[in-house]
């Protein structure tokens, strides 16, 4: 309760039930039709938010988080359960009182997984005076970085985006703040590594979506070959990445690797998984970067079962056994409804969660900072960089930002599946760390 002491004993539940969820607002549609009915969508979204809450919000004192989603296009199976948990905690931050006296509203738009969108939603987060902005798509965020600048928006992109964003000092408003593409592939070779004894003269293979996320791991992997002298060999899968059985059988019948690093998203984790498994590799022996570990992932390839062995790389903790998740699920049970069936995607859902938990520890440091006045954008980005210590009752890894550091460390975990469910394998570590480093310098140094 100390990471976020809005949540005090005593105060009513307010009632902003399923109404405050923003899967029921329509956001997107042609231009024109998309402003005046994702501007409906707002107005009933911050109806439901303020109804009953009466004097629990000074007249006038509110904030505006800006929230980018995918929830129609092919990253939709991230989107449609990250985004719940990222409301839903925003509705038990504003049930409490909010931060400081201060109620948050979220506009979310649906950026489709597509650039044009995205940078369509930040230029109306921009208009309504946003203070933060939760980003998705790398994308759409290596769109967005100058933009983030030149506007004075904080911009996070967590798990995805821009690897040198990690560089506070190059890039002043984005904030990955959690594992970026480098430091998870530094994760998977440092697991690769402890599962085989070691990396000299193997073969890994790594299996990935051919698109710029995809490619943003290859410049570690291949420096962390050439120090530990493996062989290196990738297949890359066009979009939307539901046909790979021909750089499977590649992968499985010709190149024979001793392990397999995937970096898959959308509806490709599952392929890839079935694949496998249909082709006698041992699952054990393949970890997947963090947006192909998920229990809708896994369901969708066929079950827990059918994917036993399957290791994923995680930025937040997997499971409802955290205080922040009892809390919400209290919540729902206060006002005599039904828990929400996202909260069942544990994986998902508590990066959502996540997310805003430590959008409202920015702003709230930033309102501490102001001696309770209401913080600009500019302030958050100083409230973000004195994060420190930040667990979230363990969700997540003690998280310190910097202003040189808005990545927080790049901290990873590994989950399993194990006996039906994901089971923690590893707990936080960080790997090749100073691969990372020197590639943080290098980028540094071209500017």
């Amino acid at each position: 309760m100390a990471e976020y002491p809005e949540l005090l004993p005593g105060l009513a539940f307010l009632p902003l039930g399923r109404a405050c969820r923003a899967e029921e607002v329509e956001v997107r549609e042609e231009p024109i039709m998309r402003s005046i009915k994702s501007g409906v969508g707002v107005a009933a979204l911050a109806a439901a938010l303020s109804f009953g809450a009466g004097a629990a919000f000074a007249q006038g004192k509110e904030l505006v988080f800006g929230l980018q989603c995918d929830r129609t296009g092919p990253t939709a199976t991230v989107g449609v359960n990250l985004c719940p948990g990222y409301h839903d905690y925003i509705g038990l931050i504003n049930s409490k009182g909010g931060v400081a006296g201060f109620k948050i509203k979220v506009i979310e738009v649906d950026n489709e997984y597509k650039v044009p969108p995205a940078i369509e939603a930040h230029e109306r987060f921009k208009k309504e005076g946003a203070v933060i902005e939760g980003l998705f798509g790398t994308p759409q965020t290596a769109a967005l970085n100058k933009k983030l600048e030149e506007d004075k928006i904080v911009g996070t992109s967590p798990g995805f985006g821009t690897a040198s964003a990690a560089d506070g000092k190059r890039f002043p408003y984005s904030f990955p703040i959690a594992a970026s593409y480098w430091s998870q592939a530094g994760a998977a070779m440092e697991f690769a590594k402890e599962r085989l004894g070691g990396l000299k003269g193997k073969k890994i293979a790594y299996l990935y979506y051919d698109n710029p996320a995809g490619k943003e791991p290859l410049p570690i992997l291949e420096d962390i070959q050439k120090t530990e002298g493996f062989e290196l060999r990738t297949f890359a899968v066009p979009a939307p990445g539901l046909e790979m059985g021909a750089q499977v059988l590649d992968i499985t019948g010709r190149y024979k690797p001793d392990f397999i690093i995937t970096h898959l998203f959308g509806k490709a984790p599952s392929v890839s998984i079935k694949e496998l498994k249909g082709k006698g590799f041992p699952l054990s022996k393949v970890v997947s970067l963090v947006w192909g570990s998920a229990e809708a992932d896994i369901v969708a390839a066929g079950g827990m079962g059918v994917a036993e062995g399957y290791n994923g790389i995680q930025f937040a903790g997997v499971g409802k056994d955290f205080q922040v998740i009892k809390d919400i699920e209290a919540m729902y049970k206060a006002q005599g409804k039904p828990v929400p069936k996202e909260m069942d995607s544990t994986v998902y859902y508590n990066r959502g969660v996540f997310i805003a938990a430590l959008h409202v520890e920015a702003v709230r440091n930033a309102i501490k900072a102001k001696g309770g006045a209401a913080p600009t954008s500019e302030d958050v980005k100083k409230g973000m960089e004195q994060v420190k210590g930040f667990t979230l009752g363990g969700l997540v890894p003690p998280m310190e930002i910097t202003p040189a550091d808005h990545e927080g460390g790049g901290w990873c975990e590994i989950w399993t599946v194990k006996g039906g469910k994901l089971v923690q394998s590893k707990k936080w570590f960080q790997g090749y760390r100073s691969v990372i480093q020197k590639h943080l310098a290098a980028e540094a140094s071209k500017s």
